[in-house]
């Protein structure tokens, strides 16, 4: 239930944003970024979650 064709695009940039944070961090004196901080799921243009009304939509929702 989404309008969205595809997440390539934003995982594409997410994964760029990811590997230019690790080449811009110096790993001799610190830990690399957390993979956490890149590409959240739950930001991503195809995420379309939503709640169904079961009264309303009874054909959708008849299990």
């Amino acid at each position: 239930m989404t309008k969205a064709a595809s997440d390539k695009a934003f995982k594409k940039a997410e994964h760029k944003r990811a590997r230019r944070a690790l080449s811009a961090c110096n790993l001799e004196f610190g830990d690399a970024p957390a993979d956490k901080l890149f590409g959240n799921p739950w930001g991503a243009p195809k995420d379309g979650k939503q709640w169904i009304d079961q009264a309303r939509f009874r054909d959708i929702m008849r299990k």
